[in-house]
């Protein structure tokens, strides 16, 4: 007869989890993203020229940015309530569709020969109002798609696509613009969000249904779970300096490189480093598990002192850009890093609204260096603001270290 099992017979290994991309759902999902990505990175090129061809100003600018970005950011919250409430896959192709209509519309209007600038005003609003109901989905269709021992290696491909399409995204649009011209680049990108929204439909998502309550209560709820946590509050407060000091960097750095570095070469270098970095970090993300994930990632983050510091001096070309290459490097490590932390210590029925917390002060933050970073440059001189950009981005990243929260959370 077979022997009985052994109490003490060494227990079979678990078996491997596959990884994301081998799974029909995320897989969809990841190719309708990459898609969408690639043709948003196209975009803001594109539109700072067809608005400066069709208007000659650097105001009109301002205003169609201004119309995409004011609304996002007052309807994030109400994004993230409806991204718990609805299925996520729902709302996200729901907003693919209106990206879509949109992004077409400025193309016809630029394609057309009279292109308006209200109704591309317009169209830029609808559009970031929908942005800001896509935004908070991004977690819920992640972790509804993939089981929950691969969610990193599913946020470090996200984030390597995201990286891959920040360096062909400018190239695909210089191609279009001096080609076909710009208004083609939005017919494009329209394009990408419907061939999205179609592969949205195959999906399936795995939701937490919520209460129905009010929008207030949701609104408390979800901004409970923010501050009841120490490790994710003084994060945000650490990413927000990063987005408000990489502001300070974008407005300030141009003049420095151009004027100091050596010309636009210096400039273009920079950028292109910044891609690559950012494209290497999130590749080590898949790599590497940490065993405090916060800390780590946040301290990474906190390597973006190094190249405004450096602008500030400014030190030579080659310093600051291999600077800048290690800087961006820390944001794509810390991307996937960061939306896997989330995703395991929020509850599913929260996570779209405290992503989208995490949204609102990120996006907030950005404005606010665009507009006092050239009032300080005039006032005292462009290495005051870019010192202080540094001061703030290094202590907000590294001061988390002091935090219990951040230090266990692993």
């Amino acid at each position: 007869m077979p022997a009985a099992p052994s109490d003490t017979a060494p227990m079979s290994a678990p078996a491997p989890v596959p990884h994301p991309l081998r799974t029909r759902s995320f897989r969809l999902l990841f190719t309708g993203r990459t898609l969408s990505l690639l043709g948003d990175a196209a975009i803001p090129a594109a539109l700072a020229i067809a608005v400066w061809d069709a208007t000659g100003s650097s105001s009109a600018l301002a205003l169609v940015l201004a119309c995409a970005m004011v609304p996002k950011l007052l309807l994030l919250p109400v994004g993230g309530v409806v991204g718990d409430r609805f299925n996520a896959r729902t709302v996200a192709l729901t907003t693919d569709l209106v990206r879509c209509g949109t992004q077409l519309l400025v193309g016809a209007q630029l394609l057309s020969g009279a292109p308006s600038l209200w109704v591309i005003a317009a169209a830029e609003v609808l559009g970031g109002a929908a942005g800001a109901f896509s935004m908070p989905t991004g977690s819920p269709l992640v972790t509804g798609t993939v089981a929950p021992e691969a969610l990193q290696r599913a946020n470090a491909a996200m984030g390597i696509a995201r990286s891959a399409t920040r360096i062909g995204g400018p190239a695909l649009a210089g191609t279009l613009i001096l080609t076909a011209g710009a208004g083609w680049a939005f017919v494009l990108d329209a394009a990408t969000f419907a061939i999205s929204a179609l592969l949205l439909l195959a999906v399936r998502v795995e939701r937490v249904p919520i209460p129905r309550r009010s929008l207030r209560a949701d609104l408390r709820e979800g901004w409970q779970e923010v501050r009841s946590r120490d490790w994710y509050w003084t994060s945000l407060v650490g990413h927000g300096a990063w987005n408000g000091a990489a502001a300070v960097l974008m407005t300030l750095g141009p003049s420095i490189a151009l004027g100091q570095l050596g010309g636009k070469g210096v400039w273009w270098a920079l950028l292109q480093t910044g891609a690559v970095g950012l494209l290497l970090g999130s590749l080590l993300a898949h790599r590497v598990r940490p065993r405090r994930p916060v800390l780590t990632a946040n301290l990474g983050l906190a390597t973006y002192a190094l190249p405004l510091l450096l602008l500030a001096l400014p030190a030579p070309a080659p310093v600051t850009i291999a600077a800048y290459g290690i800087a961006q490097a820390g944001l794509g490590f810390l991307s996937p890093v960061w939306e896997t932390a989330v995703q395991q210590a929020i509850p599913a029925h929260a996570l779209a609204r405290v992503t989208s917390y995490d949204w609102l002060l990120s996006l907030a933050a950005m404005p606010l260096g665009y507009v006092l970073a050239p009032l300080a440059a005039s006032a005292w001189g462009p290495e005051v603001p870019l010192i202080a950009a540094a001061v703030v981005v290094g202590g907000c990243c590294l001061g988390t270290a002091l935090v219990p929260g951040v230090r266990k959370f692993g």
